[in-house]
């Protein structure tokens, strides 16, 4: 059975009528079909807007909100709205049950606690890297007023592109704009990457969020990716974007690399298309 065709039976599953809830399914299935998001790995947090909750699920009073406790306070972000992935919660699964693997939040008015709306049934929780995607909600919201998505994946050729290539920022950066000539135009503010660390820690968190002050996506050496955007397509394309150059950097492998998108050639796009590559790249 494959999703469109469970998406287009006339709306059957409860859930899917929701724009947003559909965007999310879709998503989550096409994220694990790709085979980025084994078992229960990967999580995206998509900030909503009050009228479109309030249209598709209702805001319930206060008082019949399940609430959960925040390691730490989000102030900036109180009174918003997210649609997340479960803890947990395997990709694959969503498209089928929606309501017991996603889950419509509003951070509470204080900012220390979250607020289930709807779904994450049965006593779920929102994704364990929640931490994360709230500090980099609050970053790219300053950035980007428009700003929308988060989404984490383990993207094969990306994850395996941490072992073998230097860590450095700005030269994993011009590998990838020198790999496919639609990089410099997708991601022309760079990557940014963090060292190592446990997932799902404030630490990571705080890092992350860093690095989102200057970057839209950031890769966590030896696990994955984030990715941000203002709507799920965008998020995701800049994801899949950085994969496709990571997966030709990974089938060049050892072989002698005989011709390639020159620094010259890059700035040449970089004026045709009309963004800035991100400073001390090109020579």
């Amino acid at each position: 059975m494959t999703m469109v065709s469970e998406v287009e039976k006339g709306w059957r599953i409860p859930g899917l009528e929701v724009p947003f809830i559909r965007e999310m399914a879709e998503i989550t299935y096409h994220m694990w079909r790709l085979g980025w998001d084994e078992r229960n790995g990967g999580n995206i947090s998509y900030l909503l807007h009050e009228a479109e909750v309030e249209k598709y699920i209702g805001t319930a009073s206060a008082a019949e909100r399940r609430k959960l406790p925040l390691t730490f306070p989000v102030k900036e972000l109180a009174g918003c709205y997210f649609i997340v992935t479960g803890s947990g919660k395997y990709f694959k699964n969503v498209i089928s049950d929606p309501e017991a693997n996603l889950g419509v939040l509003r951070v509470s008015d204080s900012g220390d606690e979250i607020e289930v709306l709807w779904g994450l049934r049965d006593g779920a929780v929102p994704t364990s890297e929640l931490p994360s995607h709230l500090m980099s909600h609050i970053e790219r919201l300053k950035v980007d007023p428009a700003h929308r998505v988060i989404m984490h994946c383990h993207a094969t050729h990306a994850l395996a592109m941490t072992f073998v290539h230097e860590l450095d920022e700005k030269r994993l950066t011009k590998t990838l704009w020198e790999m496919c000539t639609e990089c410099l135009v997708v991601f022309p503010d760079g990557i940014g990457i963090v060292p190592w660390m446990v997932p799902g820690s404030p630490d990571i968190g705080r890092a992350t969020a860093a690095k989102m002050r200057e970057h839209r996506v950031v890769i966590w050496p030896q696990h994955g990716i984030f990715g941000t955007g203002t709507t799920i397509d965008e998020a995701f394309g800049l994801i899949e974007t950085v994969e496709k150059a990571a997966q030709i950097y990974m089938l060049l492998g050892d072989r002698p690399v005989l011709q390639k998108i020159t620094d010259a050639q890059l700035r040449d796009l970089a004026a045709a298309f009309g963004v800035t590559p991100q400073p001390g790249i090109l020579s």
